[in-house]
């Protein structure tokens, strides 16, 4: 009796299998899959994974920096994708939009890039830049400034 069960058991786990494969087999496949290759500006070598061609450019750059992560490349990049640009190399200097469809291109290797910092970053790390100098005790700035003032009043 108890080896009856253990073999139904085992029997039922075999029909469940089957049927998944058999819907896994019998599934339209809804868009094409093709392999691209990224490469990150700094590292190393190329990341490789695969894509539906239906997939927008933002879900291919998020997909980029999760692998990159995970396999501990450096430098480290982070994990906001709106902080990034894909170009093509047919594109040229321009970045690929970010609801543009990966496919539409035509081409399998990508660059990715971080965006240029915008000027409101720039403003707060100069004035935190001139709160450490004056700390410090004066910067080449304020000592190049005097030495001119004093030559100017010399003459």
């Amino acid at each position: 009796m108890f080896f009856f069960l253990i073999s139904e058991r085992k029997l039922n786990k075999n029909r469940d299998k089957m049927a998944v494969y058999k819907q896994k087999k019998n599934r339209a496949v809804k868009a094409n899959r093709f392999l691209i290759s990224v490469t990150v500006v700094g590292s190393a070598g190329p990341i490789r994974f695969v894509v539906n061609e239906d997939e927008p450019v933002s879900a291919v750059i998020d997909h980029a920096l999760k692998a990159y992560a995970r396999e501990g490349r450096l430098p480290l990049l982070g994990s906001d994708f709106n902080n990034f640009m894909l170009y093509s190399p047919i594109s040229g200097t321009e970045a690929l939009l970010p609801w543009e469809t990966i496919g539409s291109f035509g081409v399998r290797n990508f660059f990715l890039c971080k965006k240029p910092q915008t000027e409101t970053v720039i403003a707060i790390y100069d004035d935190k830049a001139s709160q450490v100098s004056k700390k410090g005790g004066g910067s080449w700035k304020s000592w190049f400034h005097k030495s001119l003032n004093l030559k100017i009043s010399l003459q």
